[in-house]
């Protein structure tokens, strides 16, 4: 299993980027944001997904491992792969797509390609109770992808402790998002 990958980003095309790891390149499919947000020789670290099929494997990255964790609660619900996981998440930042599930959006989840209005009703069914609360309500407005897609280190830091996707959104749940990272985290951990 191939947990993350970092080295330096040699090529990009259609939705993958090549990293150069010590003179090994790995093909990575990531997201648009990702995708977007890569420099040609630049260094990235990006959280992987390693999928092993009858006839290929390939490898999906995110530069967070919030992204990571809804990739795979997305490729867990029934007609979802790996390859509509990536475009629900090439939708806009992990944390709107996480909150238009919580909401109940199928309308957003449908503008994916590849997902129709039944699939994006059984991403709903399937994940809501999974993926936390919603920290905003309402109707999720899809932003410009290239416009800010920061990870919130806080939540990567809880679900590196173990916390389930679920849970550190929860125990983040009403902590002031302008404290530090480490102020966030010991907050959440009171909780």
């Amino acid at each position: 299993m191939i947990s993350h990958i970092k080295g330096v980003i040699d090529e990009k095309f259609g939705n993958s980027v090549v990293v150069d790891v010590n003179g090994v390149g790995y093909e990575v499919m990531v997201p648009l944001g990702d995708f977007e947000d890569a420099r040609l020789g630049e260094e990235r670290k990006f959280f992987t997904y390693h999928a092993v099929r009858e006839n290929a494997e390939e490898l999906y990255g995110f530069s967070s491992l919030t992204a990571k964790r809804l990739f795979e609660l997305l490729i867990s619900v029934q007609g979802v792969g790996p390859k509509v996981g990536i475009a629900i998440l090439s939708l806009a930042d992990a944390e709107e797509v996480r909150n238009a599930i919580a909401n109940a959006d199928s309308a957003f989840i449908s503008k994916a390609s590849g997902v129709g209005k039944k699939s994006a009703e059984r991403v709903i069914v399937d994940l809501r109770d999974k993926v936390g609360a919603p920290s905003r309500y309402g109707a999720s407005e899809a932003k410009n992808v290239s416009a800010s897609n920061e990870p919130d280190e806080a939540l990567d830091a809880l679900m590196a402790l173990g916390f389930s996707l679920k849970e550190a959104s929860l125990a983040l749940e009403g902590v002031d998002k302008t404290l530090s990272t480490e102020e966030r985290i010991k907050l959440a951990l009171k909780k």
